[in-house]
């Protein structure tokens, strides 16, 4: 842990040469007296665009609060979100994953430019949470993260639904088993609230990560968007930022250490969690300066049993693991279990261990003791194989079986895909390859949930298998690949795959094998030729020719670096005071 140091904001506060920036603050409505407070930035993405960033301005507020009753200046600014709800299933889908870069970059830029000694982050959104976390830890100042909390499902024929259910019904009615008119009503239903999806999708997914890394509060991750409690929450935070600027505690890279790391894909495993946290978790890392790839998430994965009960793979949602006493519940289990570094920082700056003392027992039900797990190793599972030396994918929680092998019928798109499935082109046994939609291929790595949703919307989800070098969404289920590496656009196995070839793929043996011969694969390798690909410009062409590689994370910057503190000029030998 880290001791204090002086304000980064005194560069900007303090010296006969900062008095036109003193100037400009004042006009922020600062007084002298606050030119000495620790200035704390607060970011959020709230805006009208997606349900999950429209809880998000009133807890930003409330940090607000939390930062001026500590002592500390609080400086609110937002940055950018997409809706992955909206863009799903066309091309807009392309701008997702690159949202994740942008938000981290942005909060960089204002932070570094204006000299805070903290951030506040909140977000709601698939890719605007690791965003956040990627910014707090590439800055590594005092932080803490706030999750905007999950939707309440909507009720329909007297059951749960959520926004999974819509999509899945869209292949209901397509198969003849369901009519439009109930779909008209499933859609009206099924998304009550404010708030982000409420299964263990991506977003309850990365707030179940922030809360194991350390970067958030203890019990803040599964607290619902629409409960008060998160009001009080955001004020904590705020105050825990502005005591760290001001007397010293854990900073991000204290926090996201190897151990915190393979805490947090023990949480997702345990969970049965989105799969985009293999993609999430390495880019985090980066930030921090270490490497731990998609073979370091695989190890997690596959020595962590299965113990949470939620959807996707199971029945139950984020309320109900709140209910039960949210992840401090699971993550004392896995402790308990000897699946758990104890030794890791929580923002407290004690040991989880320590945090963990206090935490309930297992129900039963939504969340079981380690020696009643549902399942030996946990739900999402690492693939590797001749189609996949990079690795891939799949999430087998609530899987019958997790063994798939049949013939390959390919298809150069999403778009391509989603045709053939709608038309029901395809039949039971097939190996559905949608390539060319890595993250530099695509470019963008879109999610699949649009044709996932339809093959297991037409009762097809564990008849046939469907593989691609894309992402799929925390909602998907069913015999679903994805992030298969190397991409089809870097020369992979997968660009090289024809309609008729035999995939087979194992998810107890973490298996993912092209059966053709050596011989024929390498006389397809010598015939390769790289797609011709449409011209892009704007920021898909910046973020084609930056983006590496999925099992490394996606990410597009080389790695951590400490900025060194700037002295400011009233502090510099033989300068005047002011």
């Amino acid at each position: 842990m880290k001791g204090r140091k002086p304000l980064r904001s005194a560069l900007v506060t303090q010296g006969l040469d900062r008095a036109p920036h003193r100037a400009f603050l004042r006009a922020t409505g600062l007084d002298d007296g606050d030119l000495g407070k620790p200035m704390i930035g607060i970011v959020s993405q709230h805006g009208a665009n997606t349900p999950c960033s429209l809880s998000l301005g009133p807890q930003a507020d409330e940090a607000r609060l939390g930062v001026a009753a500590a002592g500390g200046n609080p400086v609110p600014f937002t940055t950018v979100s997409v809706s992955d709800g909206v863009s799903m299933n066309h091309k807009g889908m392309r701008m997702s994953l690159v949202s994740r870069e942008l938000i981290a970059d942005s909060i960089e830029a204002v932070m570094r430019a204006h000299c805070y000694d903290g951030l506040v982050g909140f977000a709601g959104c698939d890719k605007t949470l690791p965003g956040v976390m990627m910014a707090m830890v590439r800055l590594n100042c005092p932080s803490a993260f706030v999750y905007g909390g999950a939707m309440l499902p909507g009720r329909w024929q007297g059951g749960d639904v959520t926004i999974l259910t819509t999509y899945e019904a869209v292949g209901t009615v397509i198969a003849g088993g369901m009519s439009e008119a109930d779909l008209d009503a499933l859609g009206h239903a099924c998304a009550p609230t404010v708030g982000s999806c409420p299964g263990q999708f991506t977003a309850n997914t990365m707030a179940m990560v922030a809360e194991t890394l350390g970067l958030a509060l203890p019990g803040s991750a599964m607290l619902p968007a629409v409960y008060v409690e998160r009001l009080a929450l955001a004020r904590r935070a705020g105050a825990r930022v502005t005591e760290i600027a001001a007397r010293g505690g854990p900073l991000p890279r204290d926090l996201v250490t190897r151990h915190a790391l393979e805490n947090a894909c023990a949480a997702v495993a345990a969970t049965g969690g989105s799969t985009n946290a293999g993609l999430h978790l390495p880019a985090i890392a980066h930030e921090a300066g270490i490497r731990f790839t998609l073979d370091d998430v695989a190890e997690v994965f596959a020595r962590t049993p299965l113990i949470g009960n939620l959807q996707p793979g199971g029945r139950h949602l984020a309320i109900d693991l709140h209910r039960v006493g949210g992840v401090p519940v699971v993550l004392k289990a896995l402790l308990d279990g000897g699946y758990l570094h104890g030794d890791a920082l929580a923002l407290s700056g004690r040991m989880l261990r320590e945090e963990l003392a206090a935490a309930g027992a297992p129900d039963g039900d939504v969340v079981r003791a380690t020696r009643e797990a549902l399942a030996p190793t946990g739900g999402v599972v690492v693939l590797k194989g001749n189609l996949a030396p990079d690795g891939a994918l799949i999430k087998i929680a609530g899987l019958k079986s997790a063994v798939h092998e049949g013939p390959a019928r390919v298809f150069e798109s999403e778009e391509e895909a989603f045709a053939a499935v709608s038309e029901r082109r395809y039949a039971a046994g097939d190996v559905l390859v949608i390539r060319n939609e890595g993250p530099r291929g695509g470019p963008g790595m879109r999610e699949m949930l649009g044709v996932t949703a339809l093959v297991y919307g037409q009762g097809m989800g564990e008849k046939v298998a469907l593989i691609t070098d894309g992402r799929f969404s925390g909602a998907t289920r069913g015999m679903m690949v994805g992030y298969v590496g190397p991409e089809a656009a870097l020369g992979g196995p997968i660009a090289l795959v024809k309609d008729g070839d035999r995939i087979r793929l194992d998810g107890h043996a973490r298996t993912l094998e092209w059966l053709v011969e050596d011989a024929e694969q390498q006389r397809r390798r010598a015939a390769w030729k790289p797609r011709a690909v449409e011209r892009l410009a704007g920021v898909l062409e910046k973020y084609a020719k930056l983006v590496g590689p999925a099992h490394l994370g996606a990410v597009t910057h080389s790695g951590a670096v400490e900025w060194p503190m700037e002295t400011p000029l009233e502090m510099r030998p033989g300068t005047v005071r002011r």
